[in-house]
């Protein structure tokens, strides 16, 4: 009688590991032609977004093509390519121009040229606004003028036809 346990039987019960896939030889150079496809959404998704928090008060300008939030006070000019966000207990005073603008604090400024611009309930708006559809939450607040809807375009060119009609 040994003192040791017999393992063979052990062994040939366990599972072997899976066989290593053969290696395979790499394309040659000129077989590789590499693509190139960057998804809408990844772009979307690299665009970063800067924050001014609650505790912060800036006077300043803010421009560049990332998204930007505040959530703090900011006075002066914000020119962004990418969406401006103003939080619930947030102030704005300035002219702002952005492609999307969520207010949910208050913007003491002209909105100058957005493709959105959305007034959610608690926001409020002193100023006039020039953006392709605007929506506007009950409960929120808006003092000035708003035009929206219009393609500048088209505007000019009416504008310019019916003067030239009435020379």
């Amino acid at each position: 009688m040994s003192m040791w346990k017999d393992q063979s039987n052990a062994k040939k019960d366990a599972p072997l590991p899976p066989a290593p896939e053969p290696l395979r030889d790499a394309p040659a150079a000129a077989q590789f032609t590499p693509t190139v496809t960057a998804p809408a959404a990844a772009a979307v998704r690299d665009v970063k977004e800067s924050l001014i928090s609650a505790d912060l008060t800036i006077e300043g300008k803010i421009e560049g093509a990332g998204h930007v939030r505040i959530a703090g006070k900011f006075k002066g000019d914000v020119n962004v390519q990418g969406d401006l966000t103003i939080e619930r207990g947030a102030k704005v005073n300035g002219s702002v121009k952005a492609k999307k603008i969520t207010i949910s604090g208050e913007l003491e400024g002209n909105i100058e040229s957005a493709t959105q611009v959305e007034l959610l309930a608690s926001g409020a708006l002193i100023g006039d606004v020039k953006a392709g559809t605007l929506t506007v939450a009950a409960g929120s607040r808006m003092r000035g003028q708003a035009d929206f809807g219009w393609d500048d375009a088209k505007s000019s060119a009416r504008n310019g036809s019916s003067h030239d009609s009435d020379a």
